[in-house]
């Protein structure tokens, strides 16, 4: 797959960072000396967890070199590796294992998620933060436009739900804190729904095919979209889009 942009990844680093702000007001950690960012991306995500951590020791995994290089730009003070966050291993245990809108890019989280518990230390965290909106018109559209095309369907898996989550993480010895938030963003036009999905969701499903291939599909998703999406009074848009967030505490 093509590298990620990073300019288009932060057009709505605002929108991208609220749930990240808001899944770190969650970790209930004081003393905290080593925190993994997984797919940290260009380090929105990092920088709140400088923020809140100034000493402690803070590593971000991501395995997009555009990314990196930009993160790497932003927050000099902590450091960044380019590694497959589904396989990396820090070198010992860590209080925190943070993992914002990262974890729905990789399968069978039956696995996933206990190898993440395993790289805690006793009464550490890992908190995840993921977009639930496979079932929403943004992302049935990508779906179908593909099917319409003569196109492989290249959506992500389908998230195992609450209660799946709930069980993977309990039999891996945690308490869990499990809840669903709906943000509902306001967007200046259709076109901006198309700019936002272009950056993350979008991305595989544009990979294989030649720029005459791609203006065809994003013209038919754009002209499904303003069938999709009715205006508000003021001429904006509201893209509903749900997250799924986790807290886990590793029990002793």
């Amino acid at each position: 797959m093509a590298d990620w942009n990073p300019s288009l990844y932060l057009q709505y680093g605002a929108e991208r960072t609220r749930p990240a702000a808001e899944l770190l007001a969650r970790v209930a950690l004081n003393e905290v000396t080593d925190v993994l960012d997984l797919g940290c991306g260009p380090a929105n995500s990092t920088a709140l967890l400088h923020q809140r951590w100034p000493s402690a020791h803070i590593v971000g995994v991501d395995d997009s070199p555009a990314m990196l290089e930009q993160a790497r730009v932003a927050l000099p003070e902590c450091q960044f590796i380019e590694a497959n966050i589904q396989t990396y291993r820090p070198a010992h245990s860590v209080d925190l294992v943070y993992a914002n809108a990262s974890l729905q890019w990789i399968s069978d989280h039956y696995e996933l998620l206990p190898h993440l518990v395993s790289l805690l230390k006793m009464n550490g965290v890992l908190a995840i933060q993921m977009p639930d909106n496979r079932d929403e018109p943004s992302h049935v559209l990508m779906r179908e436009v593909a099917y319409e095309q003569g196109f492989p369907d290249r959506s992500r898996d389908p998230l195992p739900g609450v209660h799946a989550y709930f069980d993977i993480l309990t039999d891996a010895g945690c308490d869990v804190d499990i809840w669903r938030t709906t943000y509902y963003h306001k967007m200046s036009s259709h076109q901006a729904i198309v700019d936002w999905v272009s950056a993350t969701g979008l991305r595989p499903w544009l990979q294989e095919l030649s720029e005459h291939e791609q203006r065809n599909y994003l013209d038919r998703y754009l002209e499904l979209l303003e069938q999709q999406y009715p205006l508000q009074e003021n001429g904006q848009i509201l893209l509903a889009f749900p997250r799924l967030f986790i807290v886990a505490r590793r029990e002793p």
